[in-house]
Order: C-alpha cells, then sequence, then structure tokens
C-alpha cells in the first residue's frame, strides 16, 4: 500500500494545475507542476498534548523526515501551526527554506534554526521557483498579533490561505483576494476563528472557485463541525463549490 509521502512525491500535476494535500488541522502541501513541493503549518507531532494537553485525535500520516520540502511557510508561531517537534527535523536536510511570519523568529532562534530562514510580513511577497508567497492581514486576537493570512501563487492559480482569524469583514474588500481559486479557512470557531456560519460568510462574500475549511477534529478543545459547515453553505453560498478534505486527500486544482 502507498504511503502518505510516496503519494505526494510520484503524484504528476499537470502544466497550469496545483496539486493541493490535507495534512489535517491547518497543514496543506501544495504541489507545482515542476515538482515544487511547499508545506503550509504542517502539525505533524504530538507536541500539543504535551505542552497544553491537547490531545492529537486523527492519526500521524506523515512522519517529519519523509518528505523533502522546498519551502516550509508558517503563518504564525503557535505550535499546531509552528510544531517546534517538527520543524528541526523538516529542515534538517539543509534544502528545506522556512518562510515564516515574524513571531516565528523567536522559536526559531530558540531551535538554533538560522540558515534558510525567511521572516514575511503583511503586504511582503517572496517569490520562490514556481511559488510566490504574499503576507495578508489576518485577526488572530493580542496573542498573536503577527499573525498571517496567506495568498499563494503558482502560474495563474492563487490559493488564499486565511489563516487563524476572527470575523472580519472589512479584511474583505482587497481585491486580491476576492474571486481566487481555492479559499482555505478555519471554521472551529474558538481561540479567535472563524466558526462555521462565519466561514459561510466569508465564502459567499468572497466567491472563490472553490473553498476548503479546516482546523477541525484534530482537538476535542478546538471544535469545529463540518456538518453544520454544510448546513451554513446550503443556507448563505450555495453557489460556491466546496470539498471536505479527508486527511491525507489530495486534489487538483
Amino acid at each position: 500500500m502507498v504511503n502518505f509521502a510516496q503519494k505526494v512525491c510520484t503524484y504528476q500535476v499537470p502544466a497550469g494545475a496545483v496539486g493541493v494535500f490535507f495534512l489535517g488541522q491547518a497543514g496543506f502541501i501544495f504541489k507545482t507542476p515542476m515538482g515544487q513541493m511547499a508545506a503550509v503549518d504542517p502539525y505533524l507531532s504530538d507536541c500539543c498534548e504535551r505542552y497544553f494537553g491537547f490531545k492529537r485525535l486523527m492519526p500521524h500520516i506523515l512522519e517529519a523526515g519523509e518528505l523533502t520540502l522546498d519551502q516550509l511557510i508558517i503563518s504564525h508561531a503557535h505550535y499546531d501551526h509552528f510544531d517546534p517537534d517538527s520543524v528541526p527535523l523538516l529542515m534538517a536536510n539543509g534544502h528545506t527554506e522556512l518562510i515564516g511570519a515574524q513571531d516565528t523568529r523567536a522559536e526559531c532562534q530558540r531551535l538554533n534554526l538560522e540558515k534558510n530562514v525567511t521572516y514575511l510580513s503583511i503586504g511582503e511577497t517572496v517569490i520562490r521557483g514556481e511559488i510566490s508567497v504574499k503576507g495578508m492581514p489576518c485577526d488572530h486576537g493580542e496573542l498573536a498579533p503577527d499573525a498571517l493570512g496567506l495568498l499563494i501563487t503558482v502560474g495563474e492559480k492563487k490559493i488564499y490561505l486565511m489563516g487563524d482569524t476572527a470575523y472580519r469583514p472589512d479584511l474583505l474588500e482587497n481585491e486580491e483576494i476576492q474571486g481566487v481559486n481555492l479559499l482555505i479557512l478555519p471554521i472551529n470557531g474558538a481561540f479567535g476563528n472563524l466558526n462555521e456560519e462565519q466561514a459561510a460568510r466569508v465564502i459567499h462574500r468572497l466567491q472563490p472557485r472553490m473553498a476548503v475549511p479546516c482546523h477541525y477534529w484534530n482537538f476535542a478543545e478546538h471544535g469545529g463541525n463540518p456538518g453544520l459547515f454544510q448546513e451554513k453553505m446550503r443556507e448563505i453560498a450555495p453557489e460556491i463549490p466546496y470539498v471536505l478534505m479527508r486527511q491525507g486527500e489530495g486534489m487538483m486544482i
């Protein structure tokens, strides 16, 4: 049986497309037609249980050493996004570059990660190969003032990951994030994040070609109900297609 790492490595992405793989929680891997691989916010360990008592409920599908990523993109320093057990292992190959929000600096320094690290702020863009990453504003509260949304561009495809964010209609006026090919957003409604109804309202406002909810089912404390999200989508944004991605599932956009 092909494991997840083999699946990603052998996945062929045609010209003009992007491969999208769901890792669980808020983690995704994106693969380009030339084989470039970037992971966003992969939570691969059990560190949140050790530090905070938040037990992982979904199985591990990937070990940190199984894939050589080109970029590791981190939206903010909370440990379910910046996994301190996995980040050093992901970067141990000497190839992978970390592109992180400004609040990841302290964690990188604590872990003695100095090489292949780039810090990103709102409005800044980093271009690496086929992938462009732009820091976008979000609102994850006073405990994460440097948290970012991420606008990732591959060729003509645009992927907007809202990151951990509260409902802020004023931040939805930006034309750059309207009508994107893929919108990824939280639905758990806890710790300052969008809930299921708010996520549907954002989707209706931004009119993406496809939406994918995340940030549910990995920890009991985080909440999130994909069934309720489906109900709210039928009520608020029935015109927008969406996918409830299974952990380990891949698709092309």
